[in-house]
C-alpha cells in the first residue's frame, strides 16, 4: 500500500495520496483544483485525470467544488464504483468538514450540534449559484458545531456535517444563516470575500466501508487554515 504523500502523476503534477487499496483510493484535493475535468480545453487538468495517470482504473464517485480542499474517494474498477456510489445514494457515507464563517455563529444548545433544514434548488438565472426555495427545492440538512471564535478576525470556526449532498449545500446553509463562509466568491458579500484569498471550506473527514471487504474505515485531513 502507498504511504500517504505526493506522488508524481506527469511531470509538474502530483497528487497527495492518502490511502490505496485493490478497491479504494482516497486523495486529498487541494484548492483550486478541479475534481474531474470542466468543460473547454483549458479545464481539463484535474484530480481525477491526474490520478488516472498513475491508477488506469480510478472511476470518480463523487465530487469536491473547486474552491473547496479535502478529502475524496475514488474507485477502482467499475464493481468498486457501484458498490461506493451505491452507499453514498444510501446516505451510508459520514463525511465531516471544517469551515471559517464571518460573525458570531452561536452555538447550538444541547448537545452542541445544531441543524439547518433548508430545501435547496439551483438558481437559473445565476447559474452556477444554489438558492433556499421552500416550495420546490430538495430536502438539504446540514448538521453544525461551533468550534470557536476569533475575536481578532470576527470569525467562528465550525464543523459541518451534510446529510445530504445538495450543490454547494455547506456555502448557502451557512449563507441563509447570515453566516457566509469566508473567501466565498459566489455567496459571501465583498468584505467577506476579501478576508481570505481562498474559500475557507475543507473536507476533513470520511468514514465508510471498504467496497470489497465491507471493512469500516475512517480518514481523516486537518484544515489547512
Amino acid at each position: 500500500m502507498p504511504s500517504r504523500g505526493p506522488m508524481a502523476a506527469s511531470p509538474g503534477n502530483s497528487i497527495d495520496l492518502v490511502h490505496a487499496d485493490e478497491a479504494l483510493l482516497v486523495l486529498c484535493k487541494p484548492a483550486g483544483m478541479l475534481a474531474v475535468p470542466g468543460r473547454g480545453p483549458l479545464l481539463q487538468d484535474c484530480l481525477a485525470r491526474r490520478v488516472q495517470c498513475i491508477y488506469d482504473d480510478a472511476l470518480v464517485v463523487h465530487r469536491l467544488d473547486m474552491a473547496t480542499s479535502g478529502l475524496i474517494v475514488m474507485a477502482r474498477g467499475a464493481a468498486a464504483q457501484r458498490a461506493l456510489s451505491k452507499a453514498f445514494a444510501r446516505r451510508e457515507v459520514a463525511k465531516e468538514y471544517i469551515a471559517v464563517v464571518a460573525g458570531r455563529l452561536a452555538a447550538p444548545g444541547g448537545d452542541g450540534w445544531g441543524e439547518i433544514d433548508l430545501p435547496l434548488d439551483a438558481d437559473w438565472p445565476l447559474r452556477p449559484r444554489q438558492k433556499v426555495d421552500r416550495e420546490s427545492g430538495k430536502p438539504s440538512v446540514t448538521r453544525y458545531r461551533v468550534l470557536g471564535y476569533d475575536p481578532r478576525l470576527g470569525s467562528t470556526r465550525v464543523a459541518l456535517q451534510p446529510l445530504t449532498g445538495r450543490t454547494h449545500q455547506l456555502r448557502v446553509h451557512l449563507h441563509a444563516l447570515g453566516h457566509p463562509i469566508v473567501g466565498d466568491a459566489l455567496y459571501a458579500p465583498p468584505e467577506v470575500l476579501a478576508m481570505s484569498p481562498r474559500l475557507l471550506l475543507h473536507a476533513s473527514a470520511i468514514a465508510l466501508r471498504q467496497p470489497r471487504s465491507g471493512e469500516r474505515m475512517s480518514f481523516t485531513s486537518s484544515a489547512p487554515f
